[in-house]
């Protein structure tokens, strides 16, 4: 059986148009994702019921249903919701249902991540900021969150990888990020060997770069802490 490389070199510029999307799908959902999830976090941590059910709701409803299944919630279901709301027909491109399904699927994600971080500085550390007279919110923004944010870097880092995968799941709905350009090069070419060997080689050089920023981001916040 022959590997024909011409396949692959013949159709790169459909294939590299396919990593841009991708990686601005994964830097956009993230980007938001990581907004929403500090919000939701510190409702998460707050003393205040009704917030802390709201976030645990959002989380636990993003977390424990199928990606595949909010993309076609946010594709499908909401334009009708909308329109029988509105009394008309509504739709809106796949490249806004994809940004939105896959920045509130990044956002419970990283809501968990930014919680665990602000729950991880001591008690102590707020106690000591309330007793020098700053107020709860003060004490939140200049002591406690740049510490969790420093030691939430590495899931933050594993949650871009794992987005960079999964918005692969937005080839359901037409979008042309790499997968969805692997699957009409194979298509076209009848070679599903050489496109999907060589999508999956792209997803590997994708996730092997940013696992290499995340591990330098560590060592040099790790070297800032020991300077410390």
């Amino acid at each position: 059986m022959d590997f024909r490389w011409d396949v692959i070199l013949n159709n790169l510029p459909l294939l590299f148009r396919g990593v841009s999307l991708t990686f601005q799908l994964t830097v956009i959902a993230v980007g938001i994702g990581t907004i929403i999830g500090l919000v939701f976090a510190l409702m998460r941590v707050s003393h205040f019921r009704p917030l802390v059910w709201l976030a645990k709701g959002y989380i636990d409803f993003l977390r424990g249903t199928p990606l595949l299944v909010q993309i076609s919630l946010v594709h499908y279901a909401a334009p009708q919701f909308v329109s029988q709301l509105l009394g008309r027909q509504t739709n809106w491109p796949a490249l806004i249902s994809a940004i939105i399904a896959l920045s509130l699927n990044s956002g419970a994600y990283i809501a968990e991540i930014f919680r665990g971080g602000i729950q991880s500085i001591e008690r102590g550390q707020m106690e000591a900021a309330r007793s020098l007279g700053m107020t709860y919110g003060q004490a939140m923004r200049y002591i406690i969150l740049p510490q969790a944010f420093r030691r939430s870097i590495p899931p933050l880092g594993n949650e871009f990888i794992a987005m960079l995968k999964d918005s692969s799941l937005v080839s359901v709905i037409a979008l042309h990020e790499l997968m969805m350009a692997g699957r009409v090069i194979a298509g076209r070419t009848f070679r599903p060997l050489e496109v999907y060997m060589a999508v999956a080689i792209l997803y590997l050089l994708m996730t092997m770069t940013i696992s290499q920023f995340v591990s330098y981001m560590e060592r040099r916040l790790g070297k800032s802490d020991q300077s410390d």
